[in-house]
């Protein structure tokens, strides 16, 4: 996510690096290299000016404080200007109705029809909701087929009404149909052209006039970069719509989109597309994303990810079985699809302070538990209950049945035995025991 425009930004304010004060000549020259860093991200010319411009107001005649050196000063004042940039503050979406009327607006190709269906997800998920999808793009029997296939995915129902080709007359049944049957959130999924065109516009404004939407949205592809905000810009002049969401940011992304979109349309980017997984899905805040683009990680993000996948019940069975040595391979199995549920790996790197770029040229495979996973699933119910067991010929056959090497199948249970010794000595509180341990791990 931003590599290429984190990577230039960090060699441009290493310009700094070893100046005693912030003068006008170094920021000059630092500003030149961050200036041409966001027009290599495909950020407007115009915008990316005012951006190093108003950098420049805020660094010169900057006391710098004693704990700081220049180039960490300069880095605090683009990183305050990157989420102004943004949008400054997190923007929510509004769900006051009943049922909460929502319409997804973009160009075909844009990820709208899935980004319908993560929306969904996430709002019976996370917030409880009884969420329902609606077909209105009836041009395109793919796109109803696409739905009805994400609908089924995540368990929640599509509405389709086939044979009828007017897309008004569907949304307006939807919300109908919503009433009666104890929806409380309506996701509408219009229909998208390769370009921006009079029927298309006038169409969608049709619909939005005809079910007064509590939410509009536009969703467009963030790697289509200066492109994208010029889309954004013809919708938002027929739709005033409240916000935007961003998909495919995992991509190869050069982050244009993200960084000139509010000054262009001033509406919020409200969500963010990470994935191909229905789970892919997260609130854009503007400071953590600052963050995540010079390289700071983005530890909140990943400590929510966790919490959300975190079971009070389940831990509270977890820790019985560790107290009396009973945590086996299953109950590891557990906690390795609660990690996988997180996100990608490589995006949930990238959130470690420090990590993300030392790791950014290592390719971090989605299916890293792939061969953790096949071990475990090629033992027999005893052996992943009571790993003891587990002997020279038992190995062989774990291995040969997961592909893998008895080597491998070794380290599997060398590592499983240290962390469950770990884990234990965690529960009690020998934390000088755990030390030790680690230690002698190195």
């Amino acid at each position: 996510m931003f590599n290429n425009l984190s990577d230039k930004l960090d060699k441009a304010l290493h310009v700094l690096k070893g100046h005693g004060s912030i003068t006008e000549i170094n920021v000059a020259e630092t500003l030149k290299e961050v200036r041409r860093a966001l027009l290599d991200a495909d950020v407007n010319y115009k915008i990316a000016k005012d951006f190093t411009n108003k950098v420049k107001q805020k660094a010169i005649g900057s006391d710098v404080l004693t704990s700081l050196n220049p180039g960490q000063l300069m880095v605090k004042i683009v990183k305050d200007e990157l989420t102004k940039l943004m949008g400054g503050e997190t923007v929510g979406i509004n769900l006051s109705g009943n049922p909460s009327v929502i319409l997804m607006s973009g160009l075909q190709g844009s990820g709208k029809t899935t980004f319908s269906g993560k929306l969904a997800n996430f709002l019976k998920n996370k917030r409880t909701k009884q969420p329902l999808l609606v077909a209105c793009d009836v041009y395109r029997p793919a796109a109803i087929n696409q739905l009805k296939v994400v609908g089924e995915q995540i368990g929640v129902e599509v509405y389709t009404e086939e044979g009828n080709m007017n897309p008004v007359e569907i949304a307006e049944n939807a919300v109908k149909y919503a009433k009666g049957h104890g929806k409380n959130v309506v996701i509408i999924d219009t229909a998208g052209r390769l370009a921006v065109d009079e029927e298309m516009m006038k169409e969608i404004s049709n619909i939005h006039k005809a079910v007064h939407p509590h939410e509009t949205l536009f969703v467009v592809d963030s790697m289509t970069g200066q492109d994208a905000v010029n889309t954004a810009k013809a919708f938002n002049d027929i739709l005033n719509f409240e916000g935007v969401i961003l998909t495919k940011l995992d991509g190869d992304s050069r982050g244009g989109a993200a960084l000139s979109i509010k000054s262009v349309v001033d509406k919020p980017i409200k969500f963010i597309g990470t994935g191909e997984k229905m789970e892919a899905i997260d609130i854009f805040h503007p400071d953590r994303m600052a963050e995540r683009i010079l390289g700071m990680g983005d530890v909140i993000s990943l400590v929510e990810r966790a919490q959300e996948q975190y079971d009070e019940e389940e831990a509270r069975k977890i820790q019985k079985k560790i107290a009396k040595n009973q945590f086996g391979f299953d109950d590891f199995l557990k906690q390795i699809n609660q990690i996988k549920k997180m996100g990608n790996m490589k995006d949930l790197v990238g959130m470690i302070p420090g990590v993300g770029k030392m790791m950014k040229d290592v390719d971090i495979d989605d299916d890293a538990f792939k061969d953790i996973e096949s071990m475990i699933y090629s033992m027999t119910p005893a052996e992943r209950s009571k790993p003891a067991i587990i002997n020279a010929s038992r190995k062989k056959r774990i291995a040969k049945g997961s592909g893998t090497s008895v080597q491998e199948v070794n380290q599997l249970l060398k590592q499983f035995t240290q962390m469950s010794k770990m884990m234990k000595m965690m529960q009690g509180g020998g934390q000088k025991k755990m030390m030790q341990m680690l230690n002698n791990m190195k």
